[in-house]
């Protein structure tokens, strides 16, 4: 058995595994009975309709208000009245709703062949309170979609949520994974965020026009906040490469620092004179239903990828996390490549805090708060070495996602908030024991 785990949890990606046992897992409690919605479930009760009625007959058609329920009922709508179908309504709305529509149809003296409804109506007693008091009603039938069994966490949307709420956090894990592996570490990931984020709106709402903003304008405050993050975390690459301030202390006090500005911009208080259209990068979904925050973050980690496996600078980073003297010796510019990590882990910061404020449409510095502490879990989690010199890009998003899955199958299951914390900090303890017990070959006492 020891030699299977150290096997699986040895090699670059190890924690890809812990990852496929954690989707199966919330898979597994997640599996229930699952009722079609909106276009999927009209499309599939219209069909059943149609089989099984030969003969068009008189409908009510109800569903839940809501984008769902409109597609729903909209969309059984269409395809009866195409078979010649006569509608007595289609609304969407509760249980009052559904039964005024009822009795206002047997009222009139009209009759009705179907009620075409979502579960949740041919569940209430309406149905059969109007049976008993209305003897024209016995014949009329009630039919829903089909349910199936499925997975709550293995569906689409959920799955996509998921990337989506994780987005922020990878795209900062990047740099804190270049930070990480030089031996350093940056807290003031968090604060950037915040400041970024306020950066950006305070400049779009008093220089470039607020809520009447061209997307020229909206270009240039987040530009203008990228740089100034990555300007403060080149300050802090320089505290550390110039006067050997350790690295915790550096990133600690610019932590503050962007904390503080960012209060002082906004004045504690949230920046929300944006145009509708600052929502794109955090909400649109140009390319075929997928967030663009989560398209952004997969460009972001091949574009990281390539630059640490296949260029230059990669390689010096890696040799200045594993041994700073020998790379200098051997001719690596260690004070520029700290500068650069530390500033690269800087806009990155900063482009996470355009895409926060891009979700929320607003600005305010108590964005990011604790955010530094999940990026750090998900790079160590990752399998990316605290000591320095060794580390994945993409084993940094395997980490991000096990963090998001393990909060996402929790909320699925109705786990306590602080409980959560319990059980990531304990994720987080554990990845960095594997780390330990790899560093010293596995040599456990028997």
């Amino acid at each position: 058995m020891m030699k299977i785990l150290k096997a699986l949890f040895s090699s670059d990606y190890g924690m890809l595994g812990a990852l496929l046992f954690l989707c199966v897992f919330f898979s597994s409690i997640t599996y229930e009975q699952q009722q079609p919605v909106g276009e999927e479930g009209a499309n599939q009760l219209s069909e059943e309709i149609i089989e099984k009625f030969p003969v068009a007959g008189t409908v009510l058609i109800v569903g839940k208000k809501g984008v769902d329920g409109n597609a729903f009922v909209e969309g059984i709508r269409k395809r009866l009245t195409r078979e010649g179908w006569e509608i007595k309504g289609a609304l969407t709305g509760g249980p009052p709703e559904f039964g005024r529509a009822l009795r206002n149809v047997f009222e009139t003296n009209s009759s009705l062949d179907l009620v075409a409804c979502e579960q949740f109506f041919a569940q209430l007693p309406v149905v059969e309170n109007l049976r008993k008091l209305n003897p024209a009603s016995s014949e009329m039938r009630v039919m829903t979609p089909k349910s199936y069994g499925w997975p709550n966490f293995l569906k689409a949307s959920n799955l996509l949520n998921v990337a989506n709420q994780i987005a922020v956090i990878a795209i900062l894990a990047i740099g804190m994974t270049l930070v990480i592996i030089t031996a350093g570490i940056d807290l003031s990931v968090g604060s950037l965020i915040a400041f970024s984020a306020v950066l950006a709106t305070w400049t779009i709402r008093e220089w470039t026009g607020g809520v009447d903003a061209s997307v020229f304008g909206m270009t240039v405050g987040c530009a203008l906040a990228m740089l100034a993050s990555g300007g403060l975390g080149l300050f802090s690459g320089a505290m550390v490469a110039y006067f050997n301030v350790p690295p915790f202390v550096a990133s600690l006090g610019m932590m503050m620092v962007a904390s503080g500005l960012a209060y002082m911009l906004s004045g504690g208080l949230s920046i929300y004179q944006l145009p509708a259209s600052f929502d794109w990068l955090g909400r649109g979904d140009d390319l075929g239903g997928i967030p663009n925050a989560v398209t952004l973050m997969a460009v972001l980690y091949i574009a990281a990828h390539l630059l640490m496996s296949r260029t230059t600078i990669g390689r010096h980073v890696y040799a200045v996390g594993g041994n700073p003297e020998a790379a200098r010796l051997s001719g690596v510019p260690v004070k520029r490549i700290l500068l650069w990590v530390y500033a690269s882990s800087g806009v990155l910061a900063g482009l996470g805090g355009i895409v926060m404020a891009s979700q929320f449409r607003s600005g305010d510095p108590k964005y990011g708060l604790m955010y530094e502490l999940y990026v750090i879990a998900a790079v160590v989690v990752g399998g990316t070495s605290l000591s320095g010199g060794r580390g994945k890009i993409f084993g940094t998003l395997i980490g991000a996602f096990i963090i998001a899955v393990i909060q996402n199958g929790m909320n699925l299951t109705g786990v306590q908030s602080y409980t959560q914390k319990v059980v990531l900090g304990m994720v987080l303890l554990a990845a960095v024991l594997l780390d330990m017990l790899k560093k010293r070959g596995w040599k456990l006492q028997e």
